[in-house]
């Protein structure tokens, strides 16, 4: 009799699980799916030690996956990812095609195969750059058992799986300035291997419609006050209106640079101060406007006991996002920041390519009566 010991309750999740831990340490990973296997390696930090061993596997079978987003910046009028043929795998050709701001597009582009999306759905879980190569594994070719293999199944699966996978893990009060009487909730799962907090903000009750904020952690303006955001002036506005207003609920949620990760959010900032705007820096590196989800946050708050909310929010998507998860949303309400010389740009980007609800005239017509 063979013992066979296992503690994984949902042994697919985990293995994509281990895979995003291997894509974010830059070690390759299979990916098992319905058209066969592939090694599958991101080009984030892809070195010339790296890219020898692909080129010593590939046999001229290799190629790179992008996302729509990055064709498009490449010159290509695409909204499905493209795989490009590598017949030799050379980093600086991979590094213009997936990263340099004058590339063109160098060869035909078909559309990805069912591997080459689900190769770059681990990417974006990864919060890595969105472009990969796949190398094809022939039949009966022996892999070494110590790289991660996972299915493009579960990959595919994996979003829709944690965001009901949500756990309360620790509760305390934590006293506010302006808001004494608060309480942080940590629940984990969502996202991820990331933690989500749910901030109670006074005693508000829970049996009419709450007050809430879907608020996406942004370090650079949230800690550090950046201006070239408004999100410090939000989120601190808002705790303030809860405290002065029979309370409510604000979700932080770990999705920093609307989904792409703080070093994305970062390499964006840079392409930022060279003229792009936030939705176009975002393009240039492959991501499209906006990767965030807010389906688990509505699990939040139902796990709070939430069937009703007074949303603050000026993006209609979270309006929708909340909407479709069975919670009745009442209301919605601004919650507006400063204008400043650094952020007028962002905010009307945000209304004009996004839809976002802001009066930036009259914003500015306020701010310069102060």
């Amino acid at each position: 009799m063979r013992l066979t010991l296992s503690l994984s309750d949902n042994p697919a999740t985990t293995s994509v699980e281990r895979a995003i831990m291997e894509f974010r340490s830059a070690r390759p990973v299979v990916v098992d799916g319905a058209e066969g296997s592939a090694l599958v390696v991101g080009v984030e930090d892809l070195d010339e030690a790296r890219t020898a061993e692909i080129e010593a596997v590939a046999g001229g079978r290799a190629h790179l996956v992008l996302p729509a987003a990055r064709l498009r910046r490449l010159g290509l009028d695409r909204d499905v990812p493209g795989r490009v043929a590598l017949p030799v795998v050379e980093r600086e050709r991979i590094e213009a095609l997936a990263l340099k701001l004058d590339s063109r597009i160098d060869a035909p582009v078909r559309p990805a195969c069912g591997l080459g999306e689900e190769a770059l759905e681990l990417a974006r879980l990864s919060l890595v750059l969105p472009a990969v190569i796949v190398v094809p594994l022939s039949d009966g070719i022996e892999i070494d058992p110590s790289l991660v293999r996972v299915s493009g199944t579960a990959i595919r699966d994996y979003r829709r799986a944690k965001a009901a996978d949500l756990s309360l893990v620790s509760r305390a009060p934590v006293p506010l300035e302006g808001a004494p009487t608060s309480e942080f909730v940590v629940f984990r799962g969502g996202e991820g291997l990331r933690d989500q907090v749910a901030i109670i903000v006074g005693r508000p009750d829970l049996s009419k419609p709450v007050t809430v904020r879907l608020h996406s952690a942004c370090l650079t303006g949230d800690l550090f006050g950046s201006l070239k955001c408004d999100c410090g002036d939000q989120l601190r506005e808002t705790v303030r209106f809860m405290a002065n207003n029979e309370g409510g609920i604000l979700l932080y949620l770990d999705q920093e640079g609307r989904g792409n990760g703080i070093a994305n959010k970062i390499r964006a900032y840079k392409l930022q101060s060279q003229g792009y705007d936030t939705y176009e820096a975002d393009e240039v590196l492959g991501f499209e406007a906006d990767q965030r989800r807010f389906d688990f946050a509505a699990v939040m708050l139902k796990k709070l006991g939430v069937s009703a909310v007074r949303l603050m929010t000026n993006n209609p998507e979270k309006i929708r996002a909340l909407s479709e998860s069975g919670l009745e949303v009442i209301s919605d309400h601004r919650v507006l920041g400063r204008p400043t010389a650094e952020n007028v740009s962002y905010l009307a980007a945000k209304r004009d390519r996004a839809g976002h609800y802001i009066d930036l005239e009259g914003l500015l017509a306020c701010s310069n009566k102060d």
